[in-house]
């Protein structure tokens, strides 16, 4: 069986961006102009910078989901540094009260709680390239570590992706969703997980927009290039029944303008897990590719393309229904 995908995503139905916006003022509570502001990608080198209007307000529009760091500086202040995390359709609000800056500084670094967010009852939990590469098999092709190591509720049944109880939940690359849905860890696979930069699991309270996947919707944000600079990388593994894990990846960035590009491949003896110690099913295997080419101020179309393919060759120890016959 043969199971192909090819995803475009000129109309989405979903969003994998947010706002960032803040206040600024002095030690006296007044409003400060002119201060230049900075939000930095954790994860990458993807940089925006605006200014303080004369309400010592700013704003950032169209950021996509992640984790950010926001540095203000301004000359005669100190300079101020916050980092947040930014979900998908929300405005991440901040505050900034600077300091006139001294002749002796000391320099203290602060982190600050992620805040609960009051407008929408959805419970989410974001998962970072960082963190799939650090879980040990979370970054092969068929693997759901990636969820099951990291969503509170989520948990594996007989190869299927269970959610709170169910199976029926939603994907979505890069807000556009996905008709045919992965339910199984070795059905369809649909993207190579080191493609991935962050993964936005909402796991209950979301919108109507998503339909009626009431267990769990997954919004992957695929990787833009920022992270990369003239940078290839091949990786190769081998392991029981033969199995096969590849891909080649290339990427790069300049201030203007970034692209990656991915061709994954695998292979196992085992394509299918059966309720007998007999291998039913012998071979799986599947093949992808993966660009996504990114400039400012254009929201490009990524374009993933993936495959996969399971056979079972006759044997005359096994009728049609896979019972032993005798």
């Amino acid at each position: 069986m043969f199971a192909g995908l090819l995803l475009s995503s000129l109309t989405a139905f979903a969003t994998i961006f947010g706002t960032v916006t803040g206040l600024i003022h002095d030690p006296q509570h007044r409003p400060v102009q002119g201060a230049q502001v900075t939000l930095r990608a954790a994860s990458s080198a993807w940089t925006k910078t605006v200014s303080s209007d004369d309400a010592g307000e700013f704003r950032f529009d169209s950021v996509p989901l992640g984790e950010y760091t926001v540095n203000v500086e301004l000359a005669g202040f100190a300079s101020e540094e916050q980092k947040l995390v930014l979900s998908s359709g929300r405005e991440a609000r901040t505050h900034f009260s600077l300091t006139v800056a001294q002749a002796k500084e000391t320099v203290e670094v602060k982190d600050i709680s992620s805040e609960i967010n009051t407008e929408s009852s959805a419970t989410t939990t974001l998962v970072s390239r960082r963190q799939i590469a650090e879980t040990p098999g979370a970054d092969q092709t068929n693997s759901l570590s990636m969820i099951t190591n990291y969503v509170p509720g989520s948990y594996m049944v007989h190869d299927q992706l269970h959610v709170r109880g169910g199976h029926q939940v939603s994907w979505l690359i890069d807000g556009v969703p996905v008709p045919n849905t992965n339910i199984a860890s070795n059905v369809g696979p649909q993207f190579d997980p080191k493609d991935i930069d962050y993964l936005e699991v909402q796991s209950g309270g979301y919108s109507a927009e998503y339909g009626d996947r009431t267990y769990g919707v997954f919004n992957v944000v695929t990787r833009s290039g920022f992270e990369r600079n003239r940078q290839a990388e091949l990786v190769t593994s081998y392991g029981s029944f033969n199995r096969t894990e590849d891909q080649f990846s290339m990427g790069d960035h300049t201030d203007r303008f970034a692209y990656y590009g991915s061709v994954s491949g695998n292979r196992t003896d085992l394509g299918l897990e059966t309720g007998s110690t007999d291998v039913l099913h012998d071979l799986g295997a599947g093949l992808s590719a993966f660009t996504s080419p990114v400039a400012p101020g254009c929201i490009c179309p990524r374009r993933p393309l993936s495959g996969a393919q399971r056979s079972r060759p006759a044997d005359p120890r096994y009728s049609r229904c896979g019972r032993r016959t005798r």
